[in-house]
């Protein structure tokens, strides 16, 4: 055992989320001594922390301990844009083509599902996360995203799913959102807001109260399979009887032997001022909906409760060997031209000042599809693969994992997360290549959509290679 663990932890991000959870955000005490439990969590995140509470509820007899690098929520648990999503990480269209139409509806009853289970647990668990079913909204903002729209809607209705999902003409769009260049939309009544850093911070005292014990400042090094099986961090081992779970979404990929699980994305979000009153009547979104444009380059739209605009989309380029530095994820430039897009929506609040910017990483699949596991024989659980929609999606893989590892039936078998192993993302230098090959052309795509441009020659091969 060494002293490393009574480390201070890396400075937050300039994230208004946890700033504003209301928490005390001095980590928990580390790990100082070697020690056995019954279930090992490694990381302190919306997915081990979901697990936790789904073991714990099954079963309060259970010892369970998280071990976590530096604070509850410190990674995309606590950076995200607030967005409680219906929409499963794998899209309706490829979902269906991969699995058939009745997987394909399963999997999306039970996205929506648990969206409404995560509002009544925090209600239950005294959370005030801020919980508003304000449902979705897809804006088109071109002709060709007016026809993809018309397309999704077609498929969740071949889906027996087009109940709450409704097609708006330009004019019907522009009066709930008063944005530049809207052609159309598709509503969802499904999906809800919320406020992630008092969201993770309560699910981390929620799970303490249930019995867990979280180290929190405390940097993992291996993760130990087989009989013996264990986290093994830089302030003791935990040896797991019964589970060790990997709960680290992007993360995982610096632990040895995961390095090619996942392929960390980032994502970069910008926030206003509180708007006036004036200024919210003049742009409308009166509803508070979660709002998005079709882009290639994606874009997510939050209205705070406190009367903020968040503007979210990708971020910083790919790193070589997906390296995951924070200084990539607090890029000027990236922000910039964040802001812009904010003001080219709304040219009526160029003057809006901007009072956060912040980063984070998330967690891609190979094949975009989320994989839960548990396996008996060596001890060793997994979750993860959510493409930026886990602030839902972790709770459902949690909890067909939490009934896996305690033999109980959840319901959620059937799904296809429910898997041994995902693909691999390919060796370096091809892993760079590839991902920086479809990012460029997306980018192209989407310039040359905004300008009325003829679109690229490649955007039909970028476009297959970004659904592989």
């Amino acid at each position: 055992m060494s002293d490393a663990g009574q480390r201070a932890p890396r400075p937050i991000a300039n994230d208004f989320w946890l700033a504003t959870s209301g928490d005390d955000l001095t980590p928990r005490p580390p790990l100082r001594e070697d020690i056995q439990v019954d279930v090992a969590i490694l990381g302190g995140g919306f997915s081990g922390l979901w697990t936790a509470y789904y073991l714990l509820k099954n079963d309060p007899s259970l010892d369970v301990l998280i071990v976590e690098r530096e604070i509850c929520g410190y990674g995309a648990s606590g950076r995200n844009g607030g967005w409680c999503s219906p929409r499963f990480p794998v899209d309706p269209g490829p979902l269906k083509k991969r699995f058939g139409t009745t997987v394909a509806r399963n999997v999306n009853i039970a996205q929506q599902e648990i969206v409404e289970e995560i509002g009544g647990t925090l209600e239950a668990e005294g959370i005030d996360a801020e919980f508003r079913s304000t449902g979705l909204l897809s804006l088109a903002r071109s002709q060709q995203q007016m026809e993809g729209l018309a397309s999704t809607l077609n498929t969740y209705e071949s889906l027996g799913l087009g109940r709450g999902n409704r097609l708006l003409d330009a004019g019907e769009a522009f009066d709930r959102v008063r944005a530049t260049n809207i052609y159309g939309g598709l509503e969802a009544s499904y999906g809800a807001n919320v406020h992630p850093g008092k969201f993770v911070r309560g699910l981390a005292r929620a799970v303490e109260g249930l019995g867990a014990r979280i180290c929190e400042a405390t940097t993992a090094t291996a993760i130990r399979s087989g009989a013996d099986a264990a986290i093994v961090t830089d302030g003791g081992t935990v040896r797991a009887r019964r589970a060790v779970v990997a709960a680290c979404e992007a993360y995982l990929t610096e632990i040895p032997g995961y390095r090619r699980s996942l392929l960390p994305m980032s994502s970069m979000i910008v926030l206003t001022a509180p708007l006036s009153e004036a200024q919210w009547r003049d742009i409308g979104w009166h509803g508070g909906e979660s709002i998005s444009s079709q882009v290639h380059t994606k874009n997510y739209l939050t209205r705070t409760a406190d009367g903020r605009i968040l503007y979210g989309s990708r971020g910083a380029s790919y790193l070589f060997g997906s390296a995951m530095p924070e200084n990539a994820i607090r890029d000027e430039p990236v922000f910039e031209w964040m802001r812009d897009c904010v003001r080219e929506w709304w040219p009526q609040l160029a003057d809006i000042p901007f009072t956060h910017a912040w980063g984070g990483y998330l967690g891609v699949p190979r094949d975009w599809l989320p994989t839960v596991d548990f396996d008996p024989d060596s001890k060793i659980a997994t979750l993860h693969g959510y493409t930026g929609r886990g602030v839902s999606t972790s709770a459902l893989c949690a909890k067909l994992l939490a009934g896996l590892i305690g033999g109980r039936k959840s319901g959620l078998e059937g799904l296809p997360i429910h898997r041994p192993r995902a693909p691999r993302w390919e060796f370096e230098p091809f892993r760079w290549l590839g991902v920086r090959y479809v990012q460029n052309a997306f980018a192209r795509i989407d310039d040359a959509e905004g300008a009325r441009r003829r679109r690229p020659a490649d955007a039909g091969l970028a476009e297959y290679l970004g659904e592989q």
